[in-house]
């Protein structure tokens, strides 16, 4: 049994970490799932293709993968959640 709480405590505060963690990032998710279907986006990515911007600027948020990669795995990740939940109040 001691072992057993042991896991579950470990497990229960590194859920809690990562919750925090992620609920920080909420707004950022928003942002660039938001920036990625403007025409922002599209301009940005227009002029770094014309060469319009700085050759040392970061341009991973000009990948549509990388971005697309982000919110579907946060949609993913929120549909497991849910699941989880769901499971949990069905066996109560």
């Amino acid at each position: 049994m001691e072992e057993h709480l042991n896991k579950a405590s470990q497990a229960v505060k590194a859920l809690n970490d990562a919750l925090d963690l992620y609920t920080d990032a909420m707004e950022s998710i928003e942002i660039i799932d938001d920036y990625l279907v403007s025409d922002e986006w599209q301009q940005d990515y227009n002029d770094s293709e014309a060469g319009r911007l700085p050759k040392d600027l970061k341009c991973g948020v000009l990948s549509e993968d990388g971005i697309w990669n982000v919110v579907e795995t946060n949609r993913e990740l929120q549909a497991q959640m849910l699941e989880i939940v769901a499971t949990h109040l069905r066996n109560e």
